[in-house]
């Protein structure tokens, strides 16, 4: 699975999927499945850099002491909103307002989708960002902030 990046508006980005031929029902599930719990996770404020204590102690978690009081003070890094999946051919894609989620949460996705590729559905390739020529984006009714770019 190739992954690239085009210019990303975190408030407004489309994120798409390129399969080698077009998935099946199935294989679709599989990736809605993958999405949806991403999104409920940058929901939650899961992907916050700015708390990492237990990847910034990695060498050993036996009897670590955990600071609340340092991840209450942690800026919220909170997912804003997410379309569906659409599918046209061989090519799917999904509208996200990242919000203030870190970079941590792409990273979740590229490591998910890489796995699910190995595992399960083939992925040619991730496109984080921009827009497809052949695939026109419409303003997506959730953007907080429309025509902030693509």
């Amino acid at each position: 699975m190739d992954v690239r990046f085009r210019e990303i508006d975190p408030f407004n980005c489309w994120i798409w999927i390129r399969f080698p031929e077009p998935p099946s029902s199935g294989e679709c599930s599989y990736v809605d499945g993958v999405l949806d719990s991403w999104y409920v996770i940058g929901r939650l404020g899961g992907f916050n850099a700015e708390n990492l204590q237990v990847h910034g102690n990695s060498s050993d978690l036996s009897w670590m002491t955990y600071d609340s009081e340092d991840a209450e003070s942690a800026m919220p890094a909170l997912m804003h909103n997410m379309g569906q999946m659409e599918y046209q051919g061989e090519w799917g894609r999904f509208w996200i307002d990242l919000g203030t989620s870190d970079g941590v949460g792409l990273d979740v996705l590229i490591n998910s989708l890489r796995q699910l590729d190995a595992d399960v559905v083939q992925i040619a390739e991730l496109v984080i960002g921009g827009i497809n020529d052949d695939w026109p984006v419409e303003e997506h009714p959730d953007s907080v902030f429309p025509n902030s770019g693509s």
